[in-house]
């Protein structure tokens, strides 16, 4: 579903440069669930930002369903995320002047598509996330874990095919985070969707099909036998 070929990011810092990756090269499958560690500053967020497009590689390519994202202008890859990818945060990124439901209705306003049929799906999948009586509610007056639970409910209204998702329990507490990842699990395996999650959490583990590191710019892969 995902192929990187000879990914390269290097960051210009006045006269310094920062190699973040080199001709890296990895594949991720359609369908499984990919939790990747590493220490700060190893690059997981910014393999992130490209694989969503957010950011562009220096060199290299991103394959995306045999979409080249790496070829795309701004514009092409901003319409590409909206309809292809679902980005779950840590620290949740919703509208603070905007209720639960409208949140999860911005996706599809992005793409000029909501009525009466996507009203009454977001209503279901905030109902399949525990929070159908918190619809007009302000995202302030919610929780630090019903927060992420709108915001796990936004990143798949779309029904995008892959979600990303950066240290989505980092900003949680320990219980918190395990209801996150266990609601995770059951949503993304139920839609059949890819999730490639960047964490430092090692509770995060049996919710993996496969583990991988990102050191000095090199993945390494391990089947996850706990969660299977």
């Amino acid at each position: 579903m995902i192929e990187l070929k000879n990914l390269t990011k290097i960051y210009n810092e006045g006269n310094n440069s920062n190699i973040v990756m080199q001709d890296l090269n990895y594949t991720f499958l359609e369908s499984k669930i990919y939790v990747m560690f590493g220490r700060s500053g190893s690059g997981k967020s910014t393999l992130l930002n490209l694989i969503s497009g957010i950011d562009t590689p220096t060199s290299g390519k991103i394959i995306i369903n045999n979409n080249d994202l790496s070829s795309m202008n701004e514009l092409h890859r901003t319409l590409f995320r909206r309809s292809n990818i679902g980005f779950i945060f840590q620290f949740f990124n919703l509208i603070p002047t905007l209720t639960v439901l409208e949140n999860l209705l911005l996706p599809l306003e992005l793409v000029g598509l909501v009525g009466s049929k996507e009203i009454a799906k977001s209503r279901e999948l905030l109902d399949s996330v525990g929070l159908i009586n918190k619809e007009n509610i302000f995202p302030d007056r919610l929780s630090g874990g019903e927060q992420q639970r709108v915001a796990i409910a936004r990143a798949l209204i779309h029904e995008p095919k892959i979600i990303l998702a950066d240290e989505p329990t980092g900003n949680l507490d320990y219980e918190t985070g395990l209801h996150i990842i266990n609601l995770l699990d059951k949503l993304i395996r139920k839609q059949n969707k890819t999730m490639i999650m960047a964490t430092h959490s090692r509770e995060v583990m049996g919710l993996a099909d496969k583990i991988i590191s990102l050191k000095d710019g090199i993945i390494t892969e391990s089947d996850n036998i706990i969660g299977n």
